[in-house]
């Protein structure tokens, strides 16, 4: 059977990895040193789709904190520090996310566009044994601008060609995302949408054309459906 679907790439934090809770206890430990607090519903509700580095430059322009690029480098390395030591809990995979990961790369390309560090995302996939099958890992850093900005989508679908050797379609590619923020990067790619519940309700998931509860719930064929159906249509 022709499959209609070419490829798909992962946001990573919240939709392979539960690490967004990590990520916000490591981003409160970090601030609470210097005397700021971060809420979960500010995190949440504003922060949530931005890198590191994004992160604590949005929040100082929104305290009208004055920082530096140093004090910023400062505390990203703080955070990746709070962070490793949180990661060394366990397991944090969402249930069903290494099986899908493995079924989808038997199939079809698989890549990775995250606002995540990229050793703290191949410390995962590591201990996962799933980092062999992504062809592509588009990290922090590896674009000018994060998510919302299609830059990291742009990126991982320019090297998903590449290293696939097709002339993929960005059409029949899908993106899995868990934020508004990466929606619109990947929408802006021009790739096809999924989103997952594991963050926000499916309301606040604008332009998915398909929201499932997580990567348990998808299959191949699902996804296979879902760019065939518009792609002729």
């Amino acid at each position: 059977m022709t499959s209609a679907l070419q490829a798909i790439v992962l946001d990573f934090d919240g939709v392979i990895a539960d690490s967004e809770p990590l990520h916000l206890r490591a981003f409160q430990r970090t601030l609470e040193a210097d005397g700021v607090q971060l809420s979960p519903d500010e995190y949440y509700s504003r922060y949530l789709g931005y890198d590191d580095v994004g992160l604590f430059e949005a929040l100082a322009r929104d305290r009208r904190i004055a920082i530096s690029d140093a004090q910023i480098n400062a505390l990203v390395a703080r955070k990746a520090m709070v962070l490793q030591e949180l990661l060394r809990g366990g397991d944090v995979l969402f249930p069903g996310a290494a099986e899908f990961i493995r079924t989808a790369a038997a199939e079809v390309p698989l890549g990775i566009a995250s606002g995540a560090l990229r050793h703290e995302i191949l410390a995962i996939l590591d201990t996962a044994g799933l980092a062999h099958l992504f062809a592509v890992i588009v990290a922090a850093g590896d674009t000018p601008r994060g998510k919302p900005s299609p830059a990291p989508y742009l990126l991982a679908f320019e090297r998903l060609r590449e290293r696939s050797g097709r002339d993929l379609d960005p059409t029949r590619s899908v993106a899995i995302e868990d934020s508004r923020w990466g929606l619109e990067s990947a929408q802006g790619a021009g790739l096809r949408c999924v989103g997952v519940t594991t963050s926000y309700p499916a309301d606040e998931l604008p332009g998915a054309e398909l929201v499932v509860g997580g990567l348990r719930d998808l299959t191949v064929p699902v996804l296979d459906r879902l760019v065939a159906y518009s792609h002729h249509a």
